[in-house]
């Protein structure tokens, strides 16, 4: 069972939460983590909740074991980000010496009212952590650790997929050490979408068209994750639709400029127009949030998550992968379908945070 919280009173600003934001980590997805979780802990601090950026596997030595004045009023939000970053350069040595978690922050942690996890990519978005904080009664943003562990592997999304009717493309899984057959005799063939297995951000990802090119896609996604996916390609326009508390927020279309939506497509700046709610008739925007909705009941999601969806030229809708915590800055997705209905990025921080506490532990 959870604790009862310790909301602070404070007339004229409403109820006011003690609330840590856990972002860095060691994943590949470290730094979108940090920029994450800098922008959701402005946000709640625009609201006046005492929210304070933790990195959960370096921790905070400055905090002493009473914790006194770790939720203080007055808080530098980049300060903390930059004392995260310092640390970047220290963590291959770090991780050999001591266990995950970092000083002081399950401390911290049981002593907020609410963790709100920015973390994406492995040890954050794969339900180790929701495990642990389920277990020490500590409340959290986010899906519960079943639906986090079965959306982050992407062998077991597309298990599910089929088995409950959710339209995805055909893929095989491929083990490290295994003989790897050509692409033409795979049952996938050319183009495909060569994946690691349970990676985010697009990370390792390649879309080959030739045998050679399959060939090296394998051993690049190969040096991330010992367990790939290779799917079929999907040709046409990609979509994403957000779900909050069950809701299916207004689709939003996302065109690269150029290439697919990888990695550098995804962060970097101009090179990706993204169109919310997307130029579609209501008919196609429909069944995109219906086949999204069923994705997000099929892996046992709650509290939000995001779907991403393929098109193709004869508006074909395929459901790729579940998001359980997707980027948070004001310009990434879900708060872009937010803003969609009127939702400001702050106010979506605390949307979140409110169908977590009432999803429980």
């Amino acid at each position: 069972m959870r604790r009862e919280s310790s909301i602070i009173e404070n007339k004229g600003e409403g109820h006011i939460m003690k609330i840590v934001v856990l972002a860095g980590g060691i994943s590949t997805e470290r730094e979108i983590s940090i920029v994450s979780g800098t922008q959701v802990c402005k946000a709640l601090r625009s609201r006046h909740h005492r929210a304070i950026l933790i990195d959960v596997f370096c921790g905070d030595n400055r905090i002493g074991e009473d914790l006194k004045g770790a939720f203080a009023k007055d808080y530098d939000v980049d300060a903390d980000a930059a004392y995260i970053r310092s640390f970047d350069s220290k963590l291959e040595k770090m991780k050999s010496r001591r266990s995950f978690f970092g000083p002081n922050v399950v401390a911290l942690c049981m002593e907020a009212d609410c963790v709100f996890m920015a973390l994406h990519g492995s040890n954050g978005e794969d339900g180790k952590i929701q495990a642990v904080f389920e277990l020490m009664g500590i409340a959290y943003t986010g899906c519960s650790y079943l639906g986090s562990a079965l959306a982050m592997d992407k062998d077991m999304t597309k298990q599910l997929f089929r088995e409950n009717g959710v339209p995805t493309p055909h893929g095989i899984v491929l083990h490290k050490g295994d003989q790897v057959k050509k692409a033409s005799e795979n049952g996938v063939g050319l183009p495909c979408v060569v994946k690691p297995a349970c990676g985010g951000s697009s990370v390792g990802v390649s879309i080959p068209r030739t045998e050679k090119a399959y060939r090296e896609a394998v051993e690049d996604a190969f040096s991330y994750e010992d367990v790939l996916i290779v799917e079929q390609y999907v040709s046409g326009r990609e979509f994403s639709c957000g779900i909050v508390d069950g809701e299916a927020y207004p689709v939003i279309e996302i065109a690269p400029l150029h290439g697919f939506y990888d990695y550098t497509n995804k962060y970097k700046a101009g090179s990706t127009v993204e169109t919310c709610p997307a130029d579609i008739s209501k008919e196609l925007s429909n069944r995109i949030q219906k086949a999204s909705l069923a994705a997000y009941h099929a892996l046992h999601l709650n509290s939000y998550g995001r779907i991403d969806v393929m098109m193709d030229e004869n508006e074909n809708v395929y459901c790729l992968e579940a998001n359980t915590l997707p980027g948070m800055t004001p310009t990434s997705l879900l708060p872009q379908e937010a803003a969609a209905i009127g939702m400001d990025f702050p106010a979506l921080c605390e949307k979140l945070i409110e169908v977590s506490l009432k999803r429980g532990n």
